[in-house]
């Protein structure tokens, strides 16, 4: 069985907000909202448009037109964006089945926050392997923007985030000589590959935990622990909140390196794979030295082996497939490259999955 990626969409509000803008509102120098923090600019989303079912339905829709399926022939639904969407309790990945047309696919979530992305890609291709299906959507999406308060210096490691969405369409082709030469990288056999649709076939995957971080970042009301009140509106509860940041950062600084190395080396030996074989990185928007030190210690170069996302800031799970995208446009991801999606999340959870890019 060969698991492929055939289509690729990905959707951006039209507004933007500006690294100058952002330093004015924090008071946080422009330079090191610009070059430290790596925002440009980011995309945000109006208030009464653009909800994550909203930009989810249009990812799809791009998605399944650059794959050339029909909705119909879907057979789950798989949303891993952000928690935080149109309502509470609720399940967008139903919503997104409906609008768009899946009436023969299951719904379903998958929530690793911004590590989420290697991982329903691994969760949804075990399924595909292992059960009686051939065609799955993966859609993503986050404003999670919406929750940041500039006037908290405690969470400035979330002034990056910014709002979009992403789809996959992923489907299963039963093993054959043209498919397993195709997977094992012989662009020959492309054609033969899913009808030629293939814009990756997937491979092995990687994860790990440390949840001493679970209480690092949260949103002090809004749960079970302290359900929305007239209180907590009014004392601006319902932001997002790191509450020890200098203990996190000194916390975490020792143990994120090793944790994203660790699981991209992984998934790199289960498919097969080491570093030297890697040629293109699609990595978690964070601070711009990091960046490019995480594809240093992986062997690649930071300025053609990856793209850094400072136009798009940090977009939750969606990071990945536009770091895909913008990797194709720009020429630096091509037919034959070995991909990693590489990705962290408070929480803390460290992901990776290895695709082969086909084109």
């Amino acid at each position: 069985m060969t698991v492929g990626i055939t289509g690729l969409g990905t959707y951006v509000p039209d507004e933007t907000v500006t690294g100058e803008a952002i330093a004015a509102e924090s008071g946080i120098p422009e330079e090191v909202v610009v070059e430290k923090m790596g925002v440009r600019e980011k995309r945000v989303c109006p208030p009464d448009g653009d909800h994550a079912t909203d930009m989810s339905v249009k990812a799809a829709e791009a998605a399944l037109a650059d794959a050339g399926v029909d909705p119909t022939d879907l057979d789950v639904v798989v949303y891993h964006g952000s928690e935080y969407k149109d309502h509470v309790v609720w399940s967008a990945a139903a919503a997104i089945t409906d609008r768009i047309g899946a009436t023969n696919a299951y719904a379903t979530e998958s929530y690793t926050l911004c590590a989420g992305a290697p991982i329903a890609l691994r969760q949804v291709t075990a399924q595909l392997e292992t059960e009686p299906m051939e065609t799955a959507l993966l859609v993503a999406a986050s404003r999670e923007e919406d929750l940041v308060d500039y006037g908290n210096e405690d969470s400035s490691f979330m002034f990056n985030f910014g709002s979009g969405a992403s789809a996959l369409v992923v489907e299963a082709a039963d093993e054959g000589e043209d498919s397993d030469a195709a997977a094992d990288g012989d662009e020959s056999s492309d054609a033969a590959l899913f009808g030629g649709r293939a814009r990756a076939t997937v491979h092995a995957s990687a994860a790990e935990t440390d949840g001493s971080f679970a209480d690092d970042v949260v949103m002090p009301a809004g749960g079970s622990k302290r359900p929305p009140s007239e209180e907590t509106v009014r004392e601006g509860l319902h932001t997002l909140d790191v509450p020890d940041p200098e203990g996190m950062k000194e916390r975490l600084g020792p143990v994120s390196l090793p944790a994203y190395l660790s699981v991209a080396d992984e998934a790199l030996e289960r498919s097969g794979f080491e570093r030297d074989d890697l040629d293109y990185v699609a990595l978690t928007h964070m601070k711009r030295s990091f960046h490019e030190r995480v594809l240093d210690e992986l062997g690649l170069d930071p300025a053609s082996d990856g793209y850094y996302l400072d136009e798009y800031g940090h977009v939750q799970s969606v990071d990945q497939a536009l770091a895909l995208e913008a990797g194709v446009e720009t020429g630096r991801l091509e037919p034959g490259d070995l991909v990693c999606l590489l990705a962290a999340g408070t929480g803390y959870t460290w992901s990776a999955t290895v695709l082969r890019w086909r084109g």
